[in-house]
């Protein structure tokens, strides 16, 4: 993408009706509005071409159009947001060289510059597929906790894996043994991945034919399976951090102090 050229892209935001945590999630109220209200509000802001609500259940379907929104609705088989996500572009008759970023319904408070930024990166980088972002880790806790997603870069910023084990394994910091450090040691930048994703809608076709990778299944990590197939994946650092989404209760509440806090 040139200087003059204008960044064209669009968001999906797939939103499901079951959670084991937290049922009914994406229609529970925060300020008085649906929490994928407040998704699909930050996710305009980031100056999309096309925003778009991707569901299987026609009760969250009703509440996003009184809203406003552009829904999609999809089949209930799907097993992942990406999977969904190439339903949507096939639907909408999106071309193979559109760029859609993948936002997730429970970010209410997701940055639009961060939305933008992955959708720059993937216009920016034409030998990649996907694009998506991180932030530096600097608490041992964190990078040795699996749930942690982290990521290694070449050079140039592309990704070479993605895992939930604190890599790279420093081996004179951490030796042979599984404990974390009392600190990271300085010489050496660990990576957190966040979970947004901007995709070429030719990749986002193909991706529903590919079988599971190996290091998918053992990592249950879905990002392994487009590194897998030969897809190069641009990993940028956030410029704008975003905050926790909504997985429980409390993150509910926790959001929703944060959102009557900022209105004052």
């Amino acid at each position: 993408m040139s200087e003059a050229e204008p960044l064209l892209f669009r968001v999906a935001i797939p939103a499901r009706y079951a959670s084991t945590r937290l049922p009914g999630k994406p229609l529970r109220l925060l300020a008085g509005r649906p929490l994928i209200e407040h998704v699909y509000r930050q996710a305009l802001d980031s100056g999309a071409l096309e925003v778009v609500i991707a569901t299987d259940d026609p009760r969250i379907q009703a509440v996003a159009e009184h809203f406003g929104a552009t829904v999609c609705m999809t089949s209930p088989d799907h097993l992942s947001g990406t999977d969904r996500l190439a339903e949507v572009a096939d639907r909408l008759g999106w071309p193979d060289e559109a760029i859609v970023v993948n936002v997730q319904g429970d970010e209410p408070r997701l940055p639009p510059a961060l939305v933008q930024q992955v959708a720059a990166a993937l216009a920016a980088h034409p030998d990649a597929g996907i694009a998506t972002a991180c932030t530096r880790i600097h608490d041992p806790a964190e990078a040795f906790d699996p749930n942690v997603v982290k990521v290694v870069r070449d050079a140039a910023g592309y990704a070479l894996y993605f895992s939930r084990a604190p890599i790279p394994w420093h081996r004179g910091a951490f030796g042979t043994g599984g404990a974390a450090p009392a600190e990271l040691p300085a010489d050496t930048a660990w990576l957190r991945h966040i979970g947004i994703y901007a995709y070429r809608v030719a990749v986002l076709r193909c991706y529903p034919q590919w079988p599971p990778a190996p290091a998918e299944q053992a990592e249950s990590l879905e990002q392994l399976r487009a590194l897998w197939q030969g897809v190069r994946i641009q990993v940028a650092e956030a410029a704008e951090a975003p905050p926790p989404g909504v997985d429980t209760e409390a993150d509910l509440a926790r959001v929703a102090a944060m959102l009557a806090q900022s209105v004052q």
